[in-house]
């Protein structure tokens, strides 16, 4: 489906598959994305903002990434959105030139820095996105770079990979934030966990690491087992709300979001927007069959 163009014309065509995508996918503009973080404000929910794309192997693509945030951070600014980061952004280093040559890293850096200064003047902050294991590593050092002007940009760890514990005790120091989630690329069996409920006992292992550390720990996680563990996990480290927060994707299990910010806890919602979003939304669908399942639905849905 990801690949289908007739699918993606049928989707864009229809009227109520319109409406279905903004369940999961704020629009293609800034606007749209500055519209949806306000509207999630209003349930005193968080946001986090990624502007899709990845893999660029266009220097020119990659530019037009940076200045997408760059654009969304002044619009944001201006909305009144970014005091004491209420709503920061997210970056896919792929996508801002990691994957042009030699030079990639560099480029994304460069890039990077841009966003994280922008960042900076309206007072929000940055989060790395991880993306496959082959730029784990070109990641955490990116993120090293960045943290020497910006200690407060986040990284994101993966618990099916096997590495992350190590990964996740270096980066478990003061200020630091550190989002933990299970992990949506398809990996080898040489470098992560295959089956669900080793992937589960990675994330809590992981999770006990950084509840015990003394960073800022973000759990990224839909699974009603995951977040009752990561409260009992606070509770036993005395973590006060606001010493860590969980967070979830846009469109998916939304009156639990709000149940846990009404709780007093804070609670950050991923919002992806931009001209990419089919692909994100087909993602989305393949993660979880119930989405699928919704979004057939509506598709066959008349009136």
């Amino acid at each position: 489906m990801s690949r289908s163009t007739t699918m993606r014309d049928t989707i864009e065509k229809a009227p109520v598959s319109r409406s279905v995508v903004q369940r999961f996918v704020a629009g293609e503009s800034t606007a749209n994305a500055v519209a949806v973080a306000g509207e999630l404000a209003a349930t005193n929910r968080l946001a986090t903002i990624d502007y899709l794309g990845e893999d660029t192997l266009d220097p020119e693509m990659a530019a037009h990434t940076r200045d997408a945030y760059l654009e969304l951070l002044t619009a944001l600014a201006e909305a009144g959105a970014t005091s004491d980061g209420r709503v920061e952004v997210s970056l896919k280093l792929s996508a801002l030139g990691q994957a042009l040559g030699r030079d990639g890293d560099r480029i994304a850096l460069d890039n990077a820095r841009r966003i994280c200064q922008a960042a900076a003047n309206v007072g929000t902050t940055v989060t790395l996105d991880m993306e496959d294991h082959t730029t784990t590593d070109a990641t955490l050092e990116t993120l090293r770079e960045l943290r020497q002007d910006w200690p407060w940009v986040g990284a994101v760890l993966q618990s099916y990979l096997y590495r992350t514990e190590a990964d996740c005790r270096d980066l478990a120091g003061e200020g630091s934030r550190v989002r933990l989630c299970k992990g949506t690329y398809r990996e080898p069996e040489s470098v992560a966990y295959q089956d669900k409920a080793e992937v589960d006992k990675a994330y809590v292992r992981c999770l006990k690491i950084l509840m015990a550390g003394e960073g800022y720990p973000m759990v990224a996680s839909h699974d009603p087992r995951l977040v009752e563990i990561a409260g009992v996990l606070a509770d036993r480290h005395g973590r006060r709300p606001g010493s860590y927060e969980y967070q979830m994707l846009l469109g998916i299990r939304p009156d639990e979001q709000v149940r846990l910010a009404e709780r007093g806890e804070r609670v950050r919602v991923y919002i992806p927007y931009g001209e990419e979003w089919y692909g994100y939304l087909m993602r989305r669908m393949a993660e979880r069959p119930s989405n699928l399942r919704f979004f057939l639905r509506a598709l066959a849905t008349r009136g």
